[in-house]
């Protein structure tokens, strides 16, 4: 088989289909990937930065599941960093002027973010499961636990974008003179070295943890639902249909059209009308999958009991009413006590002090 570059990023592509050649179009790809990560730059760049810093310094922590989510607003922050070049790069017709050294950062910090955050995800769901089917093991885990959890999760994420970025050229030419970046990989490439990558990156990357997640996630619906603590259960249940949102918007059709986009690389699909379809869906889900760094930060607000999530106001206004603690034996849920009562009390109180 002749090596035929297959550039994803073009607008005008031929692809050897058997006997007869096929013409790829997707020129709405470059106004949609413009508009999208523009839009992800500015509300993920503020959204993490801000979520780091609660994070980090103003946040009080329950328990030692925040690293978690510390490391994935770290890691949604720094590709939302790199997606200035991105832009750049879509706007001008997919066309790398930044380097060689560029478009690797940039290309493997955009498949550790996809992939590093279905991890992290994976590891909240472990968490939840742990700390409501078996709270007495669960406490027992110590916070050096999850710091060495994260360590593994980012050197596997690393080290298994080593072999593509070395293996062979991203930074190389397009058609209509462009310069292509981390695409135009050759056909032979997608059925020697990248099938491998490719399967275990879909293996491994998501049907494992996303079944990981279906799986426990149900057992720990049922179990919250027999809390009638309304707060916890409220919070709880949003941390977890907040996952399965982002799993389901971002990283599913991503993963779907990505598994038929390979398959047509390796040329089991070779219907010319399906192939074309694909291709114009890829570009969409390609676009489409960066907004998890905008969804992301639900889920550090839902995770997270601090008050400091909310704006606070400098005027404040006390409240007349103070409530104290139930007696079971009246069998009345709380008392109320009106504020000049209590101003009375103190008084009454004054009085005795000065006659004593």
């Amino acid at each position: 088989m002749a090596e035929i570059p297959w550039t994803e990023g073009e607008s005008s592509e031929t692809v050897a289909n058997t006997s007869s050649e096929l013409t790829l179009e997707a020129d709405f790809q470059y106004s949609l990937f413009t508009v999208i990560y523009s839009i992800v730059f500015v509300l993920g760049l503020t959204e993490n930065v801000l979520a780091l810093y609660l994070l980090s310094c103003r946040v009080k922590h329950t328990s030692h599941s925040y690293i978690y989510l510390i490391n994935l607003a770290l890691v949604d922050t720094l590709f939302v960093c790199v997606l200035p070049f991105k832009i750049h790069y879509h706007l001008n017709g997919n066309n790398w002027i930044f380097g060689d050294v560029a478009c690797r950062i940039t290309g493997t910090l955009y498949y550790v973010n996809i992939y590093l955050s279905i991890a992290i995800f994976t590891c909240i769901c472990v968490d939840r499961y742990l700390a409501v089917l078996h709270p007495f093991s669960y406490i027992q885990i110590r916070g050096s636990h999850y710091l060495l959890v994260v360590t593994v999760l980012w050197v596997v994420a690393v080290s298994v974008m080593i072999p593509l970025i070395l293996g062979g050229p991203l930074h190389n030419r397009g058609v209509r003179n462009t310069t292509a970046c981390f695409e135009n990989f050759a056909t032979s490439s997608w059925t020697s070295r990248m099938a491998p990558y490719n399967v275990l990156a879909l293996v491994f990357g998501f049907v494992i943890p996303f079944s990981i997640i279906l799986i426990l996630y149900p057992l720990i619906t049922k179990r919250i639902s027999q809390i009638k603590r309304s707060i916890r259960k409220r919070k709880a249940l949003s941390t977890i249909y907040t996952i399965l949102l982002i799993c389901t918007l971002c990283f599913l059709p991503y993963h779907l059209t990505h598994l038929l986009h390979f398959l047509m690389r390796i040329q089991v699909i070779q219907n010319p009308a399906l192939t074309t379809w694909i291709y114009k869906l890829r570009r969409v889900t390609l676009a489409l999958v960066s907004f998890n760094c905008c969804l992301n930060p639900l889920l550090y607000y839902f995770s997270s009991s601090s008050k400091l999530w909310h704006c606070n106001c400098k005027l404040r206004f006390r409240t007349k009413v103070v409530y104290t603690i139930c007696d079971q034996k009246l069998g009345e849920l709380s008392y109320v006590y009106q504020l000049h009562q209590t101003h009375g009390n103190k008084n009454h109180r004054d009085g005795i002090n000065s006659s004593t």
